[in-house]
């Protein structure tokens, strides 16, 4: 049984077809990417699996049960979380107050304490910042501080949307070896990125949406060295 299963998908806005039979699993204990350029449904796709749009066709399923229906906050109390794109942290709070949000569902204090701690010692960065609003930190600390927020609730299932997006390369390189470390702790990871070159690098395996549809698909390292992959990715041979 796949952890996380999309059976033949569909999802529309409107008139509009954003995703068009796709198919993909996620199986506990992986780092899975989807790749593709913009307006190829990566971030629909990743909306679909949070709950935020419903699809017209074909089935979502987490652990064997149907979760098409969910609402967000149910998929987070089952989860399901998703660090958005965009990081949305709330500027004008500190680095710690914005971490806490992680927790809105938890209600153990003492397994909040642990998360934060365990936070904290995969991002020392964020510590040295924790008295810090987060509208006055950089980047690469915002993105740090919304995945670190997304890991205060307790995923069993992490999603991120585009991670790498807007930093430099040395910073988009200390993110993704984050989410590495992350995945070694036990979090799956299912990472949406343009930025196919990085994702590919830390993922098990790979998808590859073009205009809605699944194209491409298989092992990392071997879409890694598909020329169509180089040819529209990685920027050629």
């Amino acid at each position: 049984m796949n952890w996380l299963q999309l059976d033949a998908v569909d999802v529309c806005y409107g008139r509009v077809q954003a995703l068009r039979q796709v198919s993909l699993q996620v199986e506990e204990g992986e780092i899975v990417a989807l790749l593709g350029n913009n307006g190829a449904g990566k971030s629909t796709t990743l909306n679909l699996i949070s709950g935020f749009v419903r699809p017209s066709a074909g089935s979502l399923t987490w652990q064997g049960q149907d979760i098409s229906r969910l609402k967000p906050h149910q998929l987070v109390a089952q989860g399901i979380v998703q660090a958005p794109e965009g990081r949305r942290i709330f500027s004008t709070m500190t680095v710690h107050e914005n971490l806490l949000l992680g927790g809105y569902l938890v209600r153990d204090p003492a397994q909040i304490k642990q998360r934060l701690e365990q936070v904290y010692d995969l991002m020392p960065r964020l510590r040295e910042r924790s008295g810090q609003e987060g509208g006055t930190l950089s980047g690469g600390e915002q993105q740090m501080l919304a995945i670190g927020r997304a890991l205060v609730s307790g995923p069993r299932l992490l999603l991120l949307d585009e991670p790498s997006m807007g930093l430099a390369p040395l910073l988009v390189a200390q993110v993704m070896r984050i989410i590495a470390a992350v995945n070694r702790t036990g979090t799956t990871v299912f990472v949406v990125e343009q930025n196919a070159k990085a994702a590919l690098q830390i993922a098990h395996r790979a998808y590859v949406l073009d205009t809605g549809t699944v194209s491409l698909s298989g092992p990392a390292a071997e879409l890694a060295q598909d020329p169509r992959v180089v040819e529209a990715y990685l920027g050629g041979a």
